[in-house]
């Protein structure tokens, strides 16, 4: 059975069954605790937690998840993915235990025939919580023998998330893949011949705060029983599919087999080749459905995980032996193998193709710095005659240059090295520990937003602002402190509940509106207005005076010049999308937004800075459409049919059922949009680009000043321009021409100083050669450089000293001190060599004193140090060293 049949199945299997279909959220979710959504109930958490009620009793889903900790372990067994479905089903206070553990049991034993999976029951076990009598008898119940239900503790059968909620006990349903893959006696003595498929929560408690599975104290019993299940769609395909493990699968297989197509290596033959083909597999689908949901490689958070996962599927493609660039081939083949359930992934494949491909070729440059700072360290340790690299610098290539450790452990071998190993996986231990000290500090309760939950029930907001500036309200609610209260008093700030306003809250890339909420005697100051589950306004005001009641009816007004400001600003968001999409094409598309009154900004998938000539041209088209004074009509559709229309939407945004169109000159500019925006496009007023940089891998940004803080920038710069006209005394339009030619004739002057420069610091070389000391059979000339010689002069510098000592046995040692630096260049010539000396023996001489290191050959070898205040210090070392050397 197919893996997509597999998903249809469940889903039909629940709505049959009376649940309603929920389609997957964003694997981006605003949840303070979760990197991406991991789990099937993530989006239904405010459910759980009582802080909404939830729009249907009960629901089923397939939902896309990522889990990152263990990246590095991915592979090496063939049991773990980063990216998986998980199929569930859910209720909130409905059904409960009979009916989950009845649904999850026949969905697995019927027929296929019968829309079942056919399982054999014979070879389903089942795990219950210790003391949960109630769930093994109904097991027992529908057929189950007591030898195949086994009981096990909270670290197996009880479940939370981890923080302070709902929890209760957990029902798991377990396949016995036979003799050949372990021991009998059941997932007790063996989870690899029992496979877990589906896990059945129970949640009926409350748990309170400690660390880990069982570390907790139960409080008592939530309010309403409540059913969460997760079945495993990976595991149960590669069961039904016969295969041994999830790569072997029909949505995993193919990406294996175009991998051995392009590194011409094979796999099944040798362990250490089949963990890459796994990593590639696994890695290249994930990062594919992350880019899908608005993930950019970068160098934090999401992105950084994004940016490993990529940079692994190269690494482990050039050790498989590809030559060439791979992305793109891998790219294909995900998106056919997994657009049958995920569509997005073949409507935006130029766009995650684009962000994939651009990442591969960055690394591909990474590993060829990260290769000469390995020959770098390599012929260090070989001038010091030693054998290993250290695991620092091992640490140092990988975290800091991303340059994995697999190519260093070859690069070493085949340079006759080895790795200390040890003290880098001490090194990258101590790292992951910090990481998740940190992420557990981060980690906590969910918001309590209970306070609103009455609020919520009672339904949306009536926005207003569409229509209206100033709108009669009624208070339904004051919160201070996170309690609700009867009065606000002046000086006070709290939040307010009205069941109108014409306030915007702040969505979409928009702030807020700014305003006031009136009434007799009474007046607040609102300085943000926010949603709460994307439907009650909160109108975050300081009382400036007088008193205000729950229960007042007020009068609610939005500052007429901030809205002004603020459509213009976002209807000028628009302008700018479509121009970027008019010179650049179809894949610059929005990656985010901000907009206030007076300014843009905008983010886009690009790769690579914008000429000139596009900037220019960008601005041009984006002015063009504000004077060509375009209509701006908005209307209300369904999804799909936005879409048919060609309606722009966010990457990763979750649209429900209907959306807000907002269209701007009919084709020029049709995007889903809920913000405020001017009436015709010629209100925007003047459009200024003020630059555009990168903000990520394969992102960039535009800002732009729009209306009247457009001209007032256009007028500083003109200001600006008249004055260096005035100063060159030449008119404004020739001023380039001018600059152009003083800046030639300061590059002249520049580079004659640098000439006086070198030709003085040279003048000293026979100074110093007159000044060396004799020490044993070698003259040693040891000093400090003159402050400020940079370090290629005093390369120059020590080259000429080197030549003035004639073929005596020679050894220059020059230490120079530069803002706050101190590089250093040590030369040894052929004579000294002979006696043996090497330059790479004097750096660990002195290097400790200035805090310094750096490599080079036995005849030459510089870098820098930290601490110029330690060059006495280093020259006495250096000294001392000649001398017992010199012996």
């Amino acid at each position: 059975m197919q893996t997509h049949e597999i998903r249809r199945r469940f889903l039909d299997h629940f709505v049959r069954a009376g649940h309603t279909e929920v389609p997957s959220a964003s694997l981006i979710l605003a949840d303070p605790n979760l990197l991406f959504v991991n789990a099937g109930m993530v989006q239904f958490v405010p459910y759980f937690l009582g802080q909404q009620t939830p729009p249907y009793a009960t629901a089923t889903s397939v939902q896309k998840c990522v889990r990152t900790l263990d990246i590095e372990n991915v592979g090496i067994t063939t049991r773990h993915n980063t990216f998986f479905q998980m199929a569930g089903n859910f209720s909130f206070g409905d059904y409960f235990k009979r009916e989950a553990i009845t649904l999850a049991w026949t969905l697995l034993t019927d027929s296929v025939e019968d829309g079942g999976y056919g399982f054999d029951p014979e070879r389903l076990w089942v795990t219950v919580y210790l003391d949960d009598d109630e769930a093994e008898r109904m097991w027992l119940e529908l057929g189950v023998p007591a030898d195949r239900i086994q009981r096990r503790g909270m670290a197996d059968n009880y479940w939370s998330m981890g923080i302070p909620g709902p929890c209760g006990p957990c029902s798991e349903i377990y396949y016995d893949r036979g003799p050949e893959y372990g021991v009998e006696g059941g997932p007790e003595a063996d989870e690899d011949r029992y496979i877990e498929i589906w896990n059945l929560v129970f949640m009926q408690n409350e748990r309170g705060a400690g660390i880990g599975k069982d570390n907790f104290e139960i409080l008592g019993p939530l309010p309403k029983q409540n059913i969460d299940t997760g079945m495993g769609v990976e595991r149960v395909a590669f069961l039904l599919q016969g295969v041994d493990n999830v790569y072997e699968t029909d949505l995993m297989r193919p990406i294996i087999d175009k991998a051995e197509e392009l590194t011409g290596r094979s796999y099944g033959v040798e362990h250490t080749d089949d963990v890459r083909f796994r990593v590639i597999a696994d890695h290249a689908r994930t990062a594919a459905m992350l880019i899908a949901d608005g993930v950019n490689p970068g160098n934090d958070g999401r992105g950084y995980v994004l940016r490993r996962l990529l940079r692994r599927i190269v690494r482990s493609a050039r050790l498989l032996g590809a030559e060439k660039p791979v992305m793109a081939e891998l790219i294909k083949v995900v998106t056919d193998l997994m657009a049958p359930s995920y569509p997005e992934l073949a409507t935006d494949f130029a766009r995650i193709e684009t962000v994939s491909v651009g990442e591969e070729m960055a690394f591909l440059k990474t590993l060829n710095t990260g290769e000469t700072l390995f020959d770098n360290a390599a012929t260090a340790v070989k001038s010091k005659g030693g054998k290993q690299i250290t695991g620092s610098d091992a640490f140092a290539l990988h975290d800091t240059y991303g340059f994995p450790i697999d190519l260093t452990l070859e690069m070493a071998a085949e340079a006759g090295l080895s790795v200390d190993e040890d003290g880098f996986r001490s090194l990258m231990a101590e790292q992951r520990k910090r990481a998740k000290d940190d992420a557990q500090a981060r980690k906590h309760a969910h918001a309590d937003l209970t306070v609103y939950k009455e609020l919520v029930d009672r339904g949306a907001t009536e926005f207003t602002g569409f229509d209206e500036l100033t709108s009669e309200a009624n208070v339904l609610a004051l919160i201070a402190d996170g309690v609700r209260v009867p009065v606000a008093t002046a000086g006070q700030n709290v939040e307010v509940i009205l069941d109108r306003s014409p306030m915007y809250a702040e969505s979409g890339g928009q702030i807020a509106d700014r305003g006031t909420i009136t009434a007799s005697g009474v007046k607040l100051q609102v300085n943000d207005v926010q949603k709460i589950a994307k439907k009650v306004w909160v109108h975050k005001a300081t009382v400036e005076s007088g008193q205000l009641t729950e229960g007042d009816v007020v009068l609610a007004q939005a500052d007429p010049a901030w809205r002004r400001g603020a459509t213009q600003g976002h209807s000028g968001t628009h302008m700018v999308h479509a121009a970027l999409r008019q010179i650049l094409g179809p894949n610059a598309v929005q990656a985010g937004s901000l907009n206030k009154p007076g300014y843009l900004r905008f983010d886009f998938n690009w790769q690579g800075a914008l000429s000139e000539q596009q900037k220019v041209d960008i601005e041009a088209v984006s002015n063009d459409a504000v004077g060509a004074d375009f209509p701006v009509n908005t209307f209300v559709t369904d999804l799909p049919n936005a879409k048919k229309m060609g309606a722009m939407a966010l990457f990763g945004e979750n649209y429900g059922d209907e959306v807000r169109v907002v269209e701007i000159g009919g084709p020029f500019s049709m995007e889903l949009c809920g913000g405020t925006h001017v009436e015709h496009s010629s209100q925007i007023g003047p459009i200024t680009l003020l630059g555009e940089a990168s903000v990520g891998s394969g992102v960039r940004r535009v800002e732009a000043f729009v209306g009247l803080d457009s001209y007032k920038y256009l007028a500083k710069e003109r200001a600006l321009l008249a004055g260096v006209a005035s100063s060159l005394k030449v008119p404004s339009d020739e001023v380039p021409g001018r600059v152009e030619q003083l800046v030639e004739r300061l590059k002249v002057a520049e580079k004659e100083l640098e000439r006086t420069k070198i030709a003085a610091v040279l003048s000293s070389a026979g100074t110093f050669a007159e000044q060396a000391e004799r020490v044993g059979a070698v003259r040693l000339v040891a000093a400090a450089a003159p402050e400020g010689v940079s370090a290629g002069d005093l390369r120059t510098l020590a080259t000429d000293i080197r030549g003035r000592l004639g073929s005596d046995a020679a050894v220059v040692v020059l230490l120079g001190n530069v803002e706050g630096k101190a590089p250093f260049v040590v030369t040894v010539n052929k004579a000294a060599q002979d006696l043996g000396f090497k330059s790479g023996d004097l750096v660990a001489a002195f290097g400790p004193s200035i805090a310094g290191r750096g490599g080079g050959k036995p005849e030459m070898a510089q870098g820098a140090g930290s601490d110029p205040s330690g060059i006495p210090a280093g020259l006495t070392a250096v000294r001392a060293r000649v001398a017992e050397l010199a012996g």
